[in-house]
């Protein structure tokens, strides 16, 4: 299994979870991660998450994402707005200093729950 495949093979796991509601399998998928791969392979995951919320036929930037009252929302929610825009504009450093600071400011496990639960609304109202 490739790289790719095997983040791809993670992320499915986490999306399998949180479309079952199920927050304990979401951050124990994130936490076997972590046992793995280290904080990386979390990263990586979540990488690949914004992907399936942006979608594949994004258009080279620069994208600005519009999120209306984006300042009144929780800290997770900046968070996955604010990730996803990186994401949207290729931005790694962005992407990267986010994920560093969530970590370091105790909130990561509860903005990567909300990046499940955000691409699992997206997949759905795509599919609706």
């Amino acid at each position: 299994m490739t790289d790719a495949q095997e983040v791809r093979a993670d992320a499915a796991e986490v999306l399998r979870s949180a479309f079952a509601g199920d927050g304990a399998g979401v951050v124990g998928a994130f936490d076997a991660l972590v046992d793995r791969g280290g904080v990386g392979a979390v990263y990586d995951v979540a990488w690949c998450l914004a992907a399936t919320m942006v979608g594949e036929r994004l258009v080279t930037g620069p994208w600005r994402l519009e999120f209306p009252d984006i300042e009144d929302a929780t800290y997770d929610t900046r968070w996955v707005a604010r990730f996803l825009s990186a994401y949207a504009n290729a931005d790694q450093m962005t992407a990267e200093a986010l994920f560093r600071v969530a970590q370091v400011d105790g909130k990561l496990e509860q903005c990567l729950l909300t990046l499940a639960g955000s691409a699992v609304a997206t997949m759905r109202r795509r599919t609706a």
